[in-house]
């Protein structure tokens, strides 16, 4: 199904999904795999379009509106998106909120990563504590902040509806891909 949507010339791949879901590593294993068979890649994230601090945490650092409306250039990001990889190029693009309205029709293949709660937390705490300070610290910013915003996405943008595909990962092991409700 994916193989026979990415024919084409410059097509760019969504890989959304929550914090700590495993979109970047999908990302990466994607455009290694599409390379190894002679395409060509690009491969960038949005969290090359981040705002400065102070426009990212004006409504606090703990804030999940915040988190979601404030934390990255959307407009940088749908300026780019507007154009098309050159020479056949295969965009392939990772993060999070990719599904929102502001862009979720420049995607010629929508992938959502799929996480529960427990297991963001877990992977959160295991990558991000030294960043955050501690275990402690990387739960509390995640319940206060992260996990707050991403209900507040998936509640408004509803990204699992409009995936072409949802990726299962909360055993990476044995991902499960299903087709996302036409």
């Amino acid at each position: 199904m994916i193989h026979a949507r990415l024919r084409g010339d410059g097509l760019r791949v969504g890989i959304d999904g929550p914090d700590a879901a495993g979109k970047t590593t999908l990302a990466d294993e994607l455009a290694s795999k599409l390379e190894s068979r002679g395409h060509r890649v690009v491969r960038a994230s949005i969290d090359e379009f981040l705002r400065p601090p102070e426009e990212r945490y004006r409504r606090g650092r703990d804030s999940p509106r915040g988190y979601y409306e404030d934390s990255f250039d959307y407009a940088a990001v749908r300026s780019l998106l507007d154009l098309r990889p050159a020479d056949g190029a295969l965009l392939v693009f990772d993060g999070v909120f990719l599904l929102r309205p502001e862009l979720a029709d420049v995607w010629d293949f929508r992938i959502f990563v799929s996480v529960s709660v427990e297991e963001c937390l877990r992977r959160a705490a295991a990558r991000d504590a030294e960043v955050l300070g501690s275990v402690e610290g990387v739960v509390r910013r995640y319940r206060a902040r992260y996990i707050p915003g991403q209900a507040l996405y998936l509640a408004e943008a509803r990204p699992a509806e409009t995936a072409d595909v949802v990726l299962v990962n909360d055993d990476p092991a044995r991902p499960l891909l299903r087709a996302s409700p036409p």
